[in-house]
């Protein structure tokens, strides 16, 4: 086997490996309870199946007919940095939509951080009010 064959293998082991992690994405997004583990699993899977596929693409131009691809090296950078965000933005709007949780969930810690304890801020308000005058 020379370099270009070996290229191409690692290519192809690549670009499998992606489709793979993809149908995986598939079966979290069908088989997982809610909005927000449905999410996880398509955001965290896809992202990566997308990632493993273009770098695959990327390899087999470059081993096959020896070109560097800057298009593909620029869809590589853009899925990295804007497929977690655009996950992260969803989730967040689902939950200020007041999206309901799985029955099996037990707990919900970010609720706490939005909407804080009302005694606890009136407190807090009274107390610097004493203090400022």
């Amino acid at each position: 086997m020379n370099e270009n064959e070996i290229g191409e293998f690692i290519a192809a082991l690549l670009i499998l490996s992606g489709s793979i992690f993809s149908v995986i994405s598939v079966f979290g997004i069908i088989r997982l309870p809610d909005v927000y583990t449905r999410s996880h699993a398509a955001t965290k899977s896809s992202t990566l199946s997308v990632l493993l596929t273009l770098i695959g693409v990327f390899l087999y131009f470059l081993f096959h007919d020896h070109f560097v691809s800057v298009r593909v090296l620029l869809g590589i950078v853009f899925v990295f940095l804007t497929a977690p965000v655009a996950g992260h933005l969803i989730i967040r709007a689902a939950y200020r939509s007041k999206v309901g949780l799985a029955d099996i969930s037990v707990e919900d810690e970010l609720y706490e951080v939005i909407h804080g304890n009302q005694d606890t801020k009136i407190e807090e308000k009274a107390k610097n009010e004493a203090e400022h005058s």
